[in-house]
């Protein structure tokens, strides 16, 4: 191992997230658990309320421990961010935490832990959450903050870089991955799950969040006007209400499901599909699931999103539909004529360079620097002021 190396392992890794592990397996599992592989790794959820009084819950996933700080909820004790970080202490100390590293995937923990003295801050910016539905107001000048205060960042597509790029000096564009060779097990799946098994072809197909980012109304002009076709949704539903979305009998949603298990559903869809609305929620996402539908060797019918019409659309790998005429038109050309002959090869050659192992090991390269140039620098200043 080398001196970067090194450096980097001597530091455990504290994770604040706004995801629960459990959620969805997106980016932030991704990449701490190919952290956890050479550092110890806890990942900070936002806390959840009981009858009890304070205390963290500790879970083990693999090498990752999962941190859920749990609070009594009584009006009576309204300071969260002093109890949470009154946890954080304690638990630095049952675990023996000394030299450490802060991660930061929301900006809403610099409220609990702007005391803390870490040795590197990073922040991966994955999506622009004072975006979405619900964001709290202080959002946007808590991450003004971080941004000052981190010494990387980095971003979760290309179009979030180029909204953020000057707001710091160290920010890199590094858009979300894929595990190809989990979703590639779709291509040899014949079987269906059995709640999937009833639904008849052809079936087009989601996964993923269910949130304000859905655009119900297409799907639901959809699946009026073709009845024969089934449209399957897995995924929790979160920020919005179920009677809200639409109603039909060939909509069909059958909740979440883990994430080994997604290939097996994905193996018995004829399109994959991306029916996000263009708006402030959606205008820098960059869907994790379209490589990942890729990579099962669906079609892909997605809405505009910038950063899958670059590159995606652009490359002839997915059918961009913004109308629910234009989403039946490429949904019947994919049942007449397919992708194109070429497009197999294509899809390959475009994922060939593209995997999660690849995206951890730049940022790893650009973290492990970093930390050595804020190392030198603290050294520089010691010898200077002795």
């Amino acid at each position: 191992m080398d001196k970067l190396s090194n450096l980097f392992t001597e530091h455990a890794v504290i994770c604040f997230s706004h995801l629960r592990w459990n959620l969805v397996y997106q980016r932030p599992q991704h990449l701490m658990a190919r952290c956890s592989e050479l550092s110890r790794v806890f990942y900070v959820e936002e806390p959840i309320f009981s009858q009890e009084n304070d205390y963290c819950k500790l879970t083990r996933h693999n090498a990752v421990t999962v941190v859920t700080p749990v609070l009594l909820d009584d009006p009576n004790e309204p300071n969260i961010a002093q109890r949470i970080k009154n946890l954080l202490q304690d638990l630095f100390v049952s675990q023996s935490i000394i030299r450490y590293i802060f991660w930061y995937y929301t900006p809403m923990a610099l409220t609990f832990t702007r005391d803390f003295q870490p040795a590197l801050i990073i922040y991966d910016c994955m999506d622009e959450l004072s975006a979405f539905k619900f964001a709290p107001t202080e959002l946007i000048e808590l991450e003004q903050e971080l941004f000052i205060k981190a010494d990387i960042v980095f971003t979760g597509g290309k179009s979030l870089y180029e909204h953020k790029k000057e707001q710091h000096h160290n920010i890199y564009p590094l858009p979300s991955s894929i595990d190809k060779e989990h979703f590639e097990i779709a291509k040899q799946i014949s079987d269906d799950p059995d709640d999937q098994k009833r639904i008849a072809h052809p079936r087009l197909g989601y996964c993923g969040v269910i949130d304000e980012r859905f655009d119900v109304d297409l799907i639901d002009k959809v699946a009026d006007k073709k009845r024969g076709w089934n449209f399957i949704f897995i995924g929790p539903v979160v920020k919005i209400e179920t009677s809200a979305l639409p109603q039909h009998p060939n909509i069909y949603y059958l909740g979440p499901k883990r994430y080994d298990e997604l290939p097996l559903y994905l193996a018995g869809w004829d399109v994959a599909l991306i029916p996000f609305v263009r708006n402030q929620y959606t205008e820098f996402i960059s869907p994790t699931k379209t490589p990942e539908y890729l990579a099962a060797g669906k079609p892909v019918i997605s809405t505009s999103i910038k950063d899958v019409v670059n590159p995606y659309g652009i490359n002839g790998l997915v059918k961009i539909a913004d109308t629910s005429d234009e989403f039946i038109r490429a949904a019947e050309f994919i049942f007449s004529k397919g992708m194109g002959e070429n497009w197999v090869k294509d899809v390959d050659d475009f994922l060939s360079g593209n995997s999660w192992n690849k995206t951890w090991t730049s940022m790893l390269e650009l973290i492990k620097m970093t930390l050595q140039e804020k190392s030198n620098l603290i050294t520089l200043k010691k010898r200077y002021y002795v």
